[in-house]
């Protein structure tokens, strides 16, 4: 019992830090969508023109924004419901229950990680564009790089707000591993015990059988055999 309930007080902990680590992703990516007007920084290319020294991007599709947004939102509402079950649910949690705890786990940490690889690589292209003209990537944050109808971009803030991004991506899988292995221990402690109930039930009944057995064999009557026997004698 002691055991589950320091499981329980852990999966609260790791639910409440993945809400925060969600807003990590979606806050960030949320302001640069709207900043960089709708396009999605990830996995965006493009070439140094000579004439203008502008970049001429080739933007990226806006998928590699949105799945991390959407993962974020899905992870902090999933978080956000299981700490209302697990601060308001006082009962033995059942079988299912845990098994489908496990199952979210699992969901969030594939999300996550899938996350995780998709912002750091994604920003990694970007960067690669920027560097062939700055001394770094973070050089370039608020610099006047793009022309024609996307030059009206806010680049000010990109580099810190897609570092936040991947911070929070791979804190939520860290999280998430943490939070599925703590829902597996449970699932696999709750199916022992109810192993060794039923061990214990069985093994009850087989002794109350032979119990049974043996006070009908004592109360059983001699047989007509032994009773014509002894009157020969």
């Amino acid at each position: 019992m002691a055991l589950a309930n320091v499981l329980s007080l852990s999966q609260i902990s790791g639910h409440i830090i993945l809400v925060i680590l969600s807003l990590c992703v979606i806050t960030p990516l949320g302001i640069n969508l709207r900043q960089f007007s709708g396009h999605c920084l990830l996995f965006t290319t493009g070439k140094w023109r000579e004439e203008d020294g502008m970049f001429d991007v080739k933007w990226s599709s806006n998928g590699f924004c949105n799945f991390p947004l959407i993962s974020g939102i899905v992870t902090f509402l999933i978080s956000s419901v299981q700490i209302y079950r697990f601060v308001r649910i006082k009962e033995e949690a059942s079988f299912l229950s845990l098994f489908l705890d496990t199952v979210l786990g699992i969901l969030m940490m594939t999300m996550s990680i899938m996350s995780a690889i998709m912002i750091t690589l994604g920003f990694i292209v970007w960067c690669d564009g920027m560097t062939e003209r700055f001394p770094s990537c973070e050089t370039s944050a608020g610099q006047n790089i793009i022309h024609g109808d996307t030059q009206n971009l806010d680049t000010s803030e990109f580099y810190i707000e897609m570092g936040t991004a991947q911070f929070g991506a791979w804190g939520s899988f860290a999280i998430s591993v943490g939070v599925g292995v703590i829902a597996l221990l449970k699932l696999i402690n709750n199916h022992q015990v109810r192993n060794i109930k039923v061990s214990m039930y069985l093994e009850r009944q087989r002794l109350v059988n032979e119990h049974l057995a043996q006070l009908d064999g004592r109360s059983t009557p001699p047989s007509s055999s032994n009773a014509e026997s002894r009157s020969n004698e």
